[in-house]
């Protein structure tokens, strides 16, 4: 558990509580994390796209919404994210690498380590909870990700309140709530990472096919 945080958790209420979530609106989720962890959760966001943002400050519009700036992402995304924060007016914590990422630019071994794994350590110390825009559809290593979890590699809860929506779901969520969708989802970049790794998809095309192409990655490392 971070530091100063004296949530008492017990794992089999946890897993309780992810079944029960299985078929619950994912405001329900939200607002069960909100009221169970208050200002000790935080929620990370890539800005793919912003529809777990609308869905969480419809609960909490104070949340703290974390971005992982690695350096490398498309001019695009950052601007996305500037628009997504004046639209919400986001409690937005930008989170940077340390000096020891210089030597290992977007693609090298050690990248995602230093520039998303670290920097998200770092922003999560001293919470109780964290909760992600993951879904199970995104990737086979995410096929079986519980709504609720113990995260054992940070000491905190982990909750995915929209692990089972189908990425129709989300483009649903977006066209009937008129929310900004990125601007390079409309260019066939349909997973968005860093520039240097991530290219469009062809039709026919897994959605994540474009990350890391040729790389023989999957995973940054935030959720494995």
């Amino acid at each position: 558990m971070g530091a100063g945080v004296e949530t008492r958790i017990d794992l089999e209420e946890l897993e309780w509580r992810s079944s029960e979530f299985e078929t619950a609106p994912a405001g329900k989720v939200m607002g069960w994390a909100v009221e169970r962890f208050g200002g000790a959760l935080s929620l990370a966001c890539s800005f793919q796209d912003c529809v777990i943002i609308d869905l969480a400050v419809e609960v909490d519009p104070g949340i703290e919404v974390l971005f992982l700036d690695t350096g490398f992402h498309f001019p695009e995304t950052l601007a996305y994210v500037e628009d997504v924060r004046a639209r919400y007016d986001l409690n937005l914590r930008v989170m940077t690498p340390g000096p020891e990422a210089q030597a290992w630019p977007c693609g090298t071994e050690r990248c995602c380590e230093l520039r998303k794994v670290e920097p998200l350590h770092r922003a999560l110390q001293g919470r109780a909870a964290w909760m992600t825009g993951l879904k199970r559809c995104d990737a086979a290593t995410r096929a079986e990700a519980p709504i609720v979890s113990w995260d054992e590699a940070r000491g905190l809860v982990k909750v995915n309140p929209v692990a089972t929506w189908s990425d129709d779901d989300i483009a649903s969520y977006q066209a009937d709530h008129g929310l900004p969708v990125h601007p390079l989802m409309t260019q066939g970049y349909l997973s968005i990472g860093c520039a240097p790794t991530t290219r469009p998809v062809a039709p026919g095309e897994d959605a994540r096919a474009g990350r890391w192409s040729g790389m023989g990655k999957t995973e940054c490392g935030l959720h494995v």
